[in-house]
């Protein structure tokens, strides 16, 4: 038995969970960190390396604290956050800006370049994610920062994923030569694979800009899985932390990635973590090309298996959005959701608020909501929109299916399912398939699960899954609103492929006409007492 501690960054907050790795969580606490936003600039979104860690000190202390433990009792911590969240450092490591944010949406003229020149030269690295490189992802943000700060380009060392930097900052490590780096990060963001030899080869990226000559050298590294330790902690951050000097920190990995193997994920399962955006990962023995998912890794979510990345690129960040819009909060405005049933609206919501990052892979894209009529309201949107989310990651799964990737079971992961058992329900409903939803809270139980292999704990990852992932609970679908549901989605998929460009000229004249005969359906909503809590 070990206490371990998982440390998860997400957007706007670091939250810690101590778990007792035999008998499950023992205690939690966060800590909130400003992300900086500029009015002027909407796609600018940074955050401050020593804010992090200011920010993981008051989190580690506070689940101390909370969970009854000694800080000389954890016996491990490990580390994953978002990504691609990209720092530019020089010597010792040390930041020569902030982060630029996974949300930061300022390289898309770099990201263009990026992906135009490899098809141009039949780069392999682009078919592996989805066709086309991000705008969010590592290249186009470091290009973007080299074109814009010149006068600090001399003083580059390296470029370092948020997890691989706080890995790094823990441990000691100040010589780039040292670092062991994330594979999970590096392979989703930064088109890193053994296939063709690591990163893209450094005559493509010096004709993507010579800005970027000697770049490859300069992410110099060991790219590793999570199972290997990056370092022990140093007695300057155990100090610092409340914990013992000398406790293994194991390679970092994007949050989603950890979420998923958190909430349970094995081959067979596609984990929907949903949250702000919703990242979609699988695991599988092997596949093939996935046509505009954006990552197929060996290892990056369990070492030993094939991780698939897909995902939407907003999610509650919809909903917030439409009951700000509404000068409401979003609890009120989900007050009642449950008598909703199926298609009831008339309104049929193309989820495009943020762009499309599966499986067209189109930022220009926008929100497309059809259907309105004088009386609708706020809440019916709301409603639309997450029948909309359900109907895009179907989409998405579907695509999955017809790569190789098995799709047996649906777990429902993040922070937004374990408050709303509508989108469950709804999820359930589109898919035809039951949800599973972890029941608890599973942010952090990834990270524990890398903490009690690297502390020795467990044997393995499986033996580790099984002691400290959550039970689970299940929403069945229910026929009837799946019945509907088909209907919907047919012309969901034929306006998600006809608006997205990539379908040819389709007929669009019977559709509105349809989603009132929908609207006008005798079907029941299910009774809120048979939807679990």
């Amino acid at each position: 038995m070990a206490v371990v501690a998982g440390v998860d960054f997400g957007t706007l907050s670091v939250r810690v969970t101590l778990v007792d790795d035999r008998k499950g969580p023992l205690g939690l606490a966060k800590a909130e960190y400003p992300l900086h936003r500029k009015r002027e600039n909407p796609a600018y979104a940074t955050q401050a390396h020593a804010d992090h860690m200011d920010a993981l000190t008051r989190a580690m202390r506070g689940a101390l604290d909370s969970a009854g433990v000694r800080g000389d009792e954890v016996a491990a911590l490990a580390i994953d956050t978002t990504g691609s969240s990209v720092v530019m450092v020089g010597e010792g490591l040390e930041p020569l800006d902030e982060y630029y944010l996974w949300c930061d949406h300022r390289a898309k003229t770099e990201a263009e370049e990026i992906t135009r020149l490899a098809h141009q030269e039949g780069l392999e690295a682009i078919e592996w994610c989805g066709g086309v490189y991000s705008h969010e992802w590592g290249f186009s943000k470091l290009l973007h920062w080299l074109r814009n700060n010149p006068g600090k380009r001399d003083r580059l060392v390296t470029a370092l994923e948020h997890c691989d930097m706080v890995a790094a900052t823990l441990t000691g490590v100040t010589n780039p030569r040292q670092l062991k780096r994330s594979i999970c990060a590096m392979g989703h963001k930064w088109m890193w694979n053994p296939r063709w030899g690591g990163l893209p080869p450094q005559e493509f990226l010096s004709k993507v800009d010579p800005l970027f000559d000697g770049i490859r050298e300069k992410l110099a590294g060991e790219y590793v899985t999570s199972d290997v330790v990056a370092g022990r902690l140093t007695p300057y951050w155990a100090e610092r932390l409340g914990l013992k000097a000398g406790i293994p920190i194991p390679v970092g990995a994007l949050d989603a990635h950890w979420d998923a193997i958190g909430a349970g994920c094995r081959v067979g399962d596609v984990v929907n973590v949903v949250g702000t955006s919703t990242c979609i990962i699988a695991i599988a023995d092997e596949t093939s090309l996935i046509q505009g998912v954006c990552g197929v890794v060996p290892g990056s979510v369990d070492p030993n298996l094939v991780g698939i990345e897909a995902g939407l690129s907003a999610t509650g960040d919809i909903f917030e959005a439409i009951a700000r819009r509404a000068n409401t909060a979003i609890q009120d405005l989900s007050k009642g959701l449950e008598h909703y049933r199926a298609g009831q609206t008339g309104l049929l919501r193309l989820t495009w608020d943020n762009g499309d990052r599966t499986v067209l892979v189109n930022a220009d894209l926008g929100g497309i909501t059809l259907g309105w009529n004088l009386l609708h309201t706020a809440q019916d949107e709301l409603f639309a929109a997450i029948e909309g989310t359900a109907f895009h990651t179907r989409i998405i799964l579907e695509r999955m299916a017809e790569g190789g990737v098995p799709v047996e079971r649906v777990i429902n992961a993040g922070g937004i399912p374990q408050h709303n058992a509508v989108l469950n329900q709804v999820y359930a409903n589109v898919l035809g398939r039951p949800v599973l939803v972890p029941n608890g809270i599973p942010t952090g139980l990834g990270s524990s699960i890398f903490a009690s292999l690297a502390a020795g704990s467990h044997p393995d990852l499986d033996s580790a899954r099984a002691a400290i992932c959550l039970p689970f609970r299940t929403f069945e679908p229910d026929p009837k609103a799946h019945a509907v549901y088909e209907q919907l989605f047919a012309h969901y998929r034929t306006l998600y492929f006809g608006f997205g460009g990539v379908s040819g000229p389709v007929s669009l004249d019977h559709i509105l006409r349809d989603l009132k005969r929908i609207a006008a359906l005798p079907s029941e909503p299910v009774p809120p007492d048979a939807m679990p809590a």
